[in-house]
C-alpha cells in the first residue's frame, strides 16, 4: 500500500487520517491518538502530508517535516466546499485530501518556532494596549461624570489623574510595564533579524510592523509578486463582476487584519509631513490627496508599501528611495 498523500484532521485527542494514492483512491482511513500520531506518520510514510493551517498545525508540520516528509497547509475555508454531506472528522480528513489534490490550490507556509514567538509577542502586546485602552477609557468616564474632561492619550491621562485614582494609575503602569518588557524582545528580534532591518528602510515601517510582518511571511516567497502580498493581507479592492462588467468595490479586508491595520498607521504617519515635501513620492501622494482624500491615500500608500516588502523579503535587493539612483 503506496501512500501518496495523507490528510490529517487535527484536533485535541484523536486524529483523523485519510490517505490516498496518485490517482486520488482511498487506501487508508483510521483513528489515531494524539500521542501515537507522530509514529503513525512515519510508519505510513507518506510522499506529502495535508492538514488544515489551524491550531497546533505549525507544530506537526515541523514535526513531520524533521521526518523528510512534504507538509503542505491549507487554509480551512478553502477545505470547506470539499466536505461531502454531513461533517464528521472522517469527512474533513477526505474533504483535505481532495482540496489539497487541486492544482490551483493556495497553501501556508510553515512558519519556523522564532517566527511564531514573535507573532505571539505581538499578540500579548496588542492584548494589553486594548486593556490598556479600556481602563483609561473607563476612568474618563467616571471623570466625567464629576465634570472632569481628559484627553484620550495615556500621557495625558496620567498626568491629570488625582490622587483619589492612585490605585488605577498603579494599573495602568503595571500594564505598561509589561508592555515595555515585549517591545525589548521585539527590538531584540529586530536587531537580529536581517529581514527585518531589510524593510525598516522604507518610509512607514518600524521595529513593529517590521518584525510583525517578517513573522507572519518569513521571506515571503510563497507570494508569486508583490498584489499577491497585498491581497492577502486584504489591500486591493473587492472585486464582484458579472454579465462582462467589472465592478471593483473597496478594500477587501481579508488576510491578517493586525497586519492590514500596522501598514495604514505607518501609512498615515508618512502623510503628516507629506506636504512639505517636494520629491517625486511625496508629490505623488499629494496629488493622490486631492483626487480621493486622506483616508484612500493611505490605503494606497499601504498597498504600495506591501508590495514593496514582498520585493525585499523574496530578492537580494535593498530599499532604495525614490527619486535615487541604486
Amino acid at each position: 500500500m503506496e501512500i501518496y498523500i495523507l490528510g490529517i484532521d487535527l484536533a485535541k485527542q484523536v486524529f483523523q487520517l485519510h490517505g490516498a494514492d496518485r490517482r486520488g483512491r482511498a487506501v487508508h482511513r483510521a483513528k489515531v491518538s494524539r500521542g501515537s500520531l507522530f509514529e503513525a506518520v512515519r510508519t505510513l510514510a507518506p510522499g506529502v502530508v495535508v492538514m488544515e493551517a489551524c491550531g497546533t498545525a505549525h507544530h506537526w508540520a515541523r514535526r513531520f517535516q524533521s521526518l523528510g516528509i512534504e507538509v503542505r497547509l491549507i487554509s480551512p475555508q478553502y477545505v470547506t466546499p470539499f466536505v461531502k454531506t454531513n461533517k464528521s472528522y472522517r469527512n474533513d480528513a477526505e474533504a483535505i485530501v481532495e482540496a489539497a489534490s487541486r492544482p490551483t490550490m493556495r497553501f501556508v507556509t510553515v512558519k519556523s518556532v522564532e517566527q511564531q514567538d514573535i507573532l505571539a509577542a505581538h499578540r500579548m502586546r496588542a492584548i494589553l494596549i486594548r486593556h490598556r485602552t479600556a481602563l483609561i477609557n473607563q476612568k474618563r468616564g467616571l471623570l466625567g461624570e464629576r465634570g472632569l474632561t481628559i484627553s484620550r492619550s495615556p500621557e495625558a491621562f496620567k498626568r491629570a489623574i488625582p490622587e483619589l485614582l492612585r490605585t488605577s494609575a498603579d494599573e495602568l503602569t503595571a500594564i505598561e510595564e509589561r508592555i515595555h518588557l515585549i517591545d525589548t524582545s521585539i527590538q531584540t528580534f529586530m536587531k537580529h533579524s536581517t529581514l527585518c532591518k531589510k524593510i525598516a528602510a522604507v518610509p512607514g515601517i518600524g521595529p513593529i510592523t517590521a518584525t510583525a510582518v517578517v513573522g507572519a511571511v518569513g521571506n515571503a516567497t510563497q507570494f508569486r509578486n508583490g498584489r499577491h502580498l497585498a491581497a492577502w493581507l486584504g489591500l486591493v479592492p473587492r472585486q464582484y463582476s458579472s454579465g462582462g462588467k467589472s465592478r471593483l468595490q473597496g478594500i477587501s479586508r481579508r488576510g491578517d487584519t493586525y497586519l492590514r491595520t500596522l501598514l495604514i498607521h505607518g501609512a498615515r504617519a508618512i502623510l503628516r509631513y507629506v506636504k512639505v515635501k517636494t520629491d517625486p513620492h511625496s508629490v505623488w501622494l499629494q496629488q493622490m490627496i486631492a483626487r480621493r482624500g486622506h483616508n484612500c491615500t493611505a490605503v494606497a500608500l499601504a498597498n504600495k508599501n506591501a508590495r514593496i516588502i514582498q520585493a525585499l523579503l523574496s530578492g537580494e535587493a535593498s530599499y532604495v528611495s525614490p527619486g535615487t539612483t541604486a
